[in-house]
């Protein structure tokens, strides 16, 4: 029974990498040319995009406003994938990983401008009668309904890719890495199954009440951990400032070593470093529009302006605290892909005594408030392929797999998510290309008035 779990933990991670170069092709050149067909939006326009925050269409259809759309997308992205994802980016990438995360930070601000206004121009109705927005709506109401097939593929796969599988595994190890520093106590699975059990039923209390209990949280939780995690990390670099200048050659050294090829190590950062940047901000992957699909706005281009600060805030701010804080004291050269572990160890390096209990406290809040976030997607995926009255059937689903999450191993939590994401991604990348002249038609009479 091992060696068949073996093959089958290898075929998902073989997948896994075969989909890693088209998925850097598709989601950094689209990026690069949403950014330069847009006319450089987000760089012109993004402190038109904060004040947009501000904005409000109470009478128009939807189910949040603009900023609780942003704050549940964030609490999406801003989790285990900014804190474990950075880590195994290093663990698998070198330094070098972080500097690609940042370009794609870049790209998906571009990306999430289109996407984020698409949904709002292309919403459909689910089967009672309720406005809903996403790829598989802007599939089906923008390209038309014989595409309907691609909009059925991207929902399957986004059943699985928002179940987080990640977030349980991390936020486990997490928790047992702090019960074997106190207690010595070994990480069997009937410890870990007992977590994920735990898992599941503080994360059902939330994701039971639906998108409006959701919205209301994130709102309130997204802007102070935030904040805390700043503070936290603005700590350990003001505490090991000389080590700071060398921890960003090692950045850029790794990004732009070719001397090895492009499949040595320049070529595995770049691979990585886009990967693990697509789990956290999720631009052009389809998840962030199903949630800015259900704001109270009249007007896509403002839409698309408040999404497109995502981003710039999970794959770039915190992504990079993240790094700075893992590259100051962590031991990340190892045998095997590890995730939180490392982070853990190098604050606890920084912050001996508290840094171990702080990073824990602040994991702990990322991975629930992503697990809240996530639910509501794969809500929507069930309630276009089975109907709106079956919906609520995903949530026992997504709720049961957290604890499967919980006890299987991190390279097969990282296959089944990189593969998930990349399969949703193509369908959403391509709609988007089709539809992106009726963005820019729109782009001009928005900032025209």
């Amino acid at each position: 029974m091992k060696d068949f779990w073996t093959t089958i933990e290898g075929y998902i991670t073989s997948f896994s990498d075969m989909l890693g170069m088209p998925l850097f092709v598709v989601l950094i050149g689209g990026g690069v040319f949403f950014m330069i067909y847009s006319g450089f939006v987000p760089f012109r326009y993004y402190m038109r995009a904060i004040k947009a925050l501000k904005s409000k269409d109470n009478d128009a259809p939807g189910q949040i406003s603009s900023f609780e759309a942003l704050t549940s997308a964030i609490a999406a992205t801003v989790g285990m994938g900014s804190i474990s994802g950075v880590a195994v980016a290093i663990t698998m990438g070198g330094p070098g990983a972080i500097f690609w995360m940042w370009v794609s930070a870049a790209a998906g601000m571009a990306t999430k401008f289109f996407e984020g206004s698409l949904t709002i121009m292309y919403k459909g109705k689910d089967s009672e009668g309720e406005l809903q927005g996403g790829p598989m709506y802007m599939i089906t109401k923008g390209l038309g309904p014989k595409w309907k097939p691609m909009a059925v593929f991207f929902s399957i796969f986004g059943l699985i890719g928002t179940l987080c599988l990640w977030q349980a595994n991390q936020l486990t190890e997490a928790i047992t890495s702090v019960l074997h520093h106190d207690t010595g106590l070994e990480a069997t699975f009937g410890i870990k199954l007992g977590i994920g059990v735990t898992i599941c039923a503080l994360v059902s209390v939330v994701i039971l009440g639906g998108i409006k209990r959701i919205s209301k949280v994130s709102s309130k939780v997204v802007p102070g951990m935030v904040a805390l995690y700043f503070i936290l990390v603005a700590y350990i670099i003001f505490t090991n400032l000389p080590e700071v200048p060398a921890v960003f050659s090692s950045i850029f050294e790794g990004a732009f070593n070719f001397k090895a090829g492009a499949g040595g190590l320049a070529g595995t950062a770049i691979i990585i470093g886009v990967r693990r940047a697509t789990l956290v901000n999720e631009a052009g992957v389809g998840t962030a529009s199903m949630m800015h699909g259900a704001s109270r706005n009249k007007q896509p281009i403002r839409e698309g302006l408040v999404a497109m600060i995502g981003p710039s805030i999970d794959s770039g701010l915190v992504c990079t605290l993240t790094a700075l804080a893992i590259l100051i004291n962590g031991n990340y050269e190892v045998s095997q892909i590890q995730g939180i572990e490392i982070a853990m160890n190098s604050f606890e390096r920084s912050i001996p005594g508290l840094g171990n209990y702080l990073l824990m406290f602040m994991v702990t809040i990322f991975a629930f408030s992503t697990m809240f976030s996530y639910s509501y997607y794969g809500v929507k995926c069930t309630s276009f392929l089975f109907g709106a009255k079956y919906a609520e059937y995903y949530n026992y689903f997504f709720l049961l797999m957290l604890v499967v999450g919980s006890v299987i191993s991190l390279d097969v939590v990282v296959g089944i998510v990189d593969s998930a994401y990349a399969l949703m991604a193509f369908p959403t990348m391509l709609t988007m290309f089709v539809l992106a002249p009726k963005v820019k038609r729109e782009m001009k009479k928005y900032f025209a008035s």
